[in-house]
């Protein structure tokens, strides 16, 4: 079984999501659905692959799935759980937050994997509520890699918003600059054509207006796979990153990056903040 045959369709979720989305009423002791969908059996579609790797900056060519890629295999069931009728968030407007993702061991392209997604819990945030989906992939019987990744959903709380919409934990002070990246406007396009992410935020400006955004933004998992593979990361490590301000498109961005910490700014705003954790075989 390949990746597109075992993988739901993104197009219909979508439109399934939007249609539900004013309809939900997101609270943090809302119930939220126990299912754990599983494709057994999947390969990777290596043209497929490639162009993920072009489009973020990873070698192609190799034997190897970049560290952000199983988070590609496993979106469209996440949005099969976050667009159905028990998923009490509404995807328009929920914004990816965080991710954490752990890889044991490299990842080879060849490989037959099975792949599951859950939905770990809701959590009250200073501004909405949050879910926490979670994505395992597996190889004879062992988890290889697996992610923990972070959804707000924005609404009125008690205590009232205290920091950036998509992000807002402390600064440790700026990282030294690395890189230069002039953004294209198409990047959001691209990205979505590889990945199947073709949220309208990303798309064009036209259809970003729509949700309040002035141009295009990046996608958030294209922004840290660009870091990612500027960094580099060992076959064994722990990826955090937070989103911490959107990225619009075209624009120009700085990559700063010392040590195993990393960022992506704009002038002095922070868009994208992560550490890379070596783990001990």
């Amino acid at each position: 079984m390949t990746e597109l045959a075992g993988l739901p369709a993104l197009p219909p979720l979508l439109l399934r999501g939007a249609l539900l989305s004013p309809f939900k009423r997101p609270r943090p002791d809302a119930d939220h659905p126990r299912d754990r969908l599983v494709v057994p059996g999947l390969r990777v579609d290596l043209t497929r692959l490639a162009g993920y790797e072009r489009v973020c900056g990873f070698p192609t060519g190799e034997d190897a799935l970049p560290v952000t890629y199983p988070h590609v295999l496993g979106f469209p069931l996440a949005m099969r759980l976050m667009s159905g009728r028990a998923f009490p968030l509404p995807l328009l407007g929920l914004v990816h937050t965080s991710i954490e993702m752990t890889r044991r061991a490299a990842l080879t392209a060849g490989a037959t994997y099975e792949l599951a997604v859950h939905v770990e819990g809701l959590a009250p945030h200073r501004r909405g509520t949050e879910a926490v989906v979670v994505t395992e992939l597996r190889a004879d019987g062992e988890t290889v890699w697996e992610s923990r990744s972070t959804y707000l959903a924005r609404h009125r709380t008690p205590g009232g918003p205290s920091a950036e919409a998509f992000g807002g934990r402390a600064e440790r002070g700026p990282l030294p600059r690395a890189e230069e990246w002039q953004l294209g406007g198409d990047v959001g396009r691209r990205y979505g054509a590889v990945s199947g992410d073709r949220n309208p935020i990303h798309l064009s400006p036209l259809t970003a207006r729509l949700f309040g955004f002035p141009r295009a933004i990046a996608h958030g998992m294209w922004t840290v796979a660009r870091c990612l593979a500027a960094h580099g990361t060992p076959e064994a490590v722990l990826v955090r990153a937070e989103f911490r301000a959107p990225v619009l498109l075209p624009g120009a961005v700085t990559y700063a990056a010392q040590g195993g910490r990393f960022e992506l700014r704009g002038g002095d705003k922070v868009h994208v903040a992560g550490d890379v954790y070596a783990l001990v075989p």
